[in-house]
């Protein structure tokens, strides 16, 4: 049966032809059947009608066909008279079970028009609960879920918002609240919207949307507690990994510089070893001084607060300073860099640190061999490689070398593994200047640090000293 009705007018058409055509019918049947119980041909027709126009068109078909049996088949024929009077007991059976059976067949329609509803507003619910609790945040489903909702009853539109919203001459606010009574976000609906839509939304499918969005909320919420989590124990393991650099990498240097300070003091020492305990204070206190710069530029980094100064900055030169701040890179560094590099638009400074810390990574590694350090033009970015001759990364390694504090497992790779920061404050300067880092070696033939920029056009500046015109 149709959940919706056909219209009147094709009832009406549909009830005069079926009932014309079973009092076609009655006439050969004569030959077989009293009369008087033929009427029951009629039967079909009235369930027909109650079925698909509903009950109303059934009972007008049932009069229409007790008066067409009378006029043509109850004798006196021709007249909406009857000569029995047992004609009449049978004519208003007729009529009774004819009420009957469209009485039945109506609500056999209205069960199977329930049934019907009942199934769309389940399967809208599944296609809800798949928009709303896909994966991705409640704010990013709330708009696909109000459009299918909207193309679902047939509404020109339809928005779902948090919170609280009133309605005004354009919209109707319907309220989502939770178990607690509380509202959790407002759909909202054209004005002029048909009452029995708004009806069915307010006591159908509201609710089952309002605990829908209840559910994607708490999702949220879980997810945030997980993420929250886990930074806290990322957070947990950096403090740990920093207090051990505390206690390995600040002491050792702090106890070399203390030692040395109390020979310093022993009258018996000789030009010579002075110096030598003299050169141990400065070197082992430049030491410290790097690594509290570099912790202090990792936490920096990680909180933020190193927004880049951006100009237009010479590749080449910054290579230069970087390779100057390091006197072990002294005779051990071979640059090479493209004639018609175009500049980066970037801060000099951090990109020199960053290339400081890379080229420092490779000298400690190189074994004495010399570090390359190249720079070219492919397409439309510039690509810096600083390689060493070293015995290369393992595979497992590469994905770890950026982590702060990782100093790898390799004990083989050189005496010194530095503080595990270098590389981690290179990748974070580089990509804070919109830069890519990556690592490419093979174990015992070297790495390859690569560092990669999109090349930006920089416009000359005007010059104000431009002469005007005469």
């Amino acid at each position: 049966m149709p959940s919706k009705k056909p219209s009147l007018l094709s009832g009406v058409v549909v009830a005069l032809a079926t009932i014309a055509l079973a009092t076609l019918a009655i006439y050969p049947l004569k030959a077989v059947a009293p009369t008087v119980s033929l009427s029951v041909v009629y039967l079909p027709v009235v369930l027909l009608l109650a079925a698909y126009w509903g009950v109303g068109l059934g009972l007008a078909a049932s009069l229409a066909s007790a008066l067409t049996f009378n006029f043509f088949h109850l004798p006196p024929t021709g007249r909406f008279t009857l000569a029995d009077g047992r004609n009449w007991v049978a004519l208003a059976a007729f009529v009774l079970v004819a009420l009957v059976v469209s009485t039945m067949a109506e609500l056999a329609r209205g069960r199977a028009v329930q049934a019907e509803l009942r199934r769309r507003e389940a399967d809208l619910a599944a296609t809800l609960a798949r928009e709303l609790l896909a994966g991705g945040r409640t704010d990013d489903a709330l708009r696909p879920t109000a459009r299918r909702l909207a193309q679902a009853l047939g509404l020109r539109s339809a928005s779902l918002e948090l919170g609280e919203h009133t309605s005004n001459d354009r919209h109707t606010a319907l309220a989502l609240t939770g178990e607690d009574g509380a509202q959790l976000a407002t759909l909202l609906i054209p004005g002029d919207t048909p009452p029995e839509t708004e009806e069915r939304l307010r006591a159908q499918l509201a609710p089952m949307l309002a605990a829908l969005v209840a559910v994607a909320l708490h999702r949220d919420a879980v997810q945030q507690e997980a993420v929250e989590t886990a930074a806290l124990r990322r957070s947990d393991d950096l403090k740990t990994a920093l207090l051990r650099a505390v206690s390995h990498d600040l002491r050792t240097p702090l106890t070399a510089i203390v030692t040395a300070g109390h020979a310093l003091g022993s009258v018996s020492l000789t030009s010579d070893e002075r110096e030598q305990l003299s050169a141990v204070v400065v070197g082992e206190g430049e030491r410290l001084s790097a690594l509290i710069d570099k912790l202090f530029d990792l936490s920096r980094l990680q909180a933020g607060r190193l927004e880049p100064r951006r100009e237009s900055v010479s590749v080449e030169e910054v290579l230069l300073a970087a390779g100057d701040t390091l006197p072990a890179a002294s005779g051990h560094l071979q640059l090479a860099v493209d004639q018609d590099l175009p500049p980066l638009v970037a801060d000099a400074a951090q990109l020199e640190r960053a290339f400081a810390n890379l080229i420092e990574n490779a000298l400690r590694y190189s074994a004495d061999e010399p570090v390359r350090v190249s720079a070219r033009r492919l397409g439309g970015r510039v690509v810096v490689r600083v390689t060493d001759r070293g015995p290369g990364i393992s595979e497992g390694e590469q994905q770890r070398v950026f982590e702060p504090f990782y100093r790898g497992t390799d004990a083989g790779r050189g005496r010194s593994h530095g503080s595990g920061l270098g590389l981690a404050i290179a990748k974070g300067f580089v990509e804070a200047n919109g830069g890519t880092i990556a690592v490419e070696s093979l174990p015992g033939q070297g790495t390859s640090l690569v560092v990669s920029f999109s090349i930006e056009e920089t416009q000359p500046e005007p010059d104000d000293q431009a002469a005007a015109p005469a």
